[in-house]
């Protein structure tokens, strides 16, 4: 493991509570399928510590079986989940959140969130809906970002009204979330990856 002035943390941040599936499979299923195809692609990449956080649920123990041996899971508040969450990954020199709902999520993208936090405080991974995938902190957290509170459901808007200088908030190439059946049609089936989703999906 990495030294804490230069290790680099990826947190996959669930809901303890399932809210929506596609006709025909249940919310929990899809839950599942979810959170265990991004955590696939998070625990793939390369020179980051990986953990999950899971926010005010009963879910803890079934979202740990769906990891690897080794990988810390842990509760969070949903008063302030993502820095909360992002606090208890530490120490690190960043860590990047990830919503669970992003089961396609290039891995490149947060590549790119570590890189743009060597100048700025917050770096973000904007969803085509309007919310945040995935939301990049350098720690110690600065004040600014401690007040914003971000959240995958913050808006662009609402950070920028916040920063406290130009370079301060970065934004990287957006992405898609699965957050309603209408989003299933922005995965790309030619695209490797996402097998759990893939395979709920074909299920009949």
């Amino acid at each position: 493991m990495a030294a804490s002035n230069d290790r680099r943390v990826v947190v996959l941040v669930v809901p303890g509570t399932p809210t929506w599936a596609p006709p025909g499979r249940t919310p929990t299923a899809w839950h599942h399928a979810l959170t265990e195809d991004t955590y696939e692609l998070l625990a793939d990449l390369a020179q980051v510590d990986v953990a999950v956080a899971v926010v005010a649920g009963d879910s803890l123990t079934a979202i740990r079986d769906l990891t690897w041996p080794g990988t810390p899971v842990y509760a969070v508040s949903a008063v302030n989940p993502v820095l909360e969450a992002i606090e208890l990954a530490g120490p690190a020199a960043a860590v990047v959140a990830v919503s669970h709902d992003v089961p396609d999520l290039p891995g490149l993208l947060i590549g790119k969130l570590f890189r743009a936090l060597g100048s700025a405080d917050l770096a973000v991974t904007p969803a085509t809906d309007g919310s945040l995938a995935a939301i990049g902190v350098n720690l110690p957290i600065a004040s600014w970002v401690q007040e914003a509170a971000p959240t995958f459901d913050s808006t662009l808007a609402d950070l920028e009204a916040c920063k406290p200088r130009r370079h301060a908030l970065a934004v990287g190439p957006g992405w898609h979330r699965l957050r309603s059946a209408a989003d299933i049609a922005q995965l790309d089936p030619g695209l490797e990856g996402w097998d759990a989703t893939r395979s709920l999906l074909r299920h009949n």
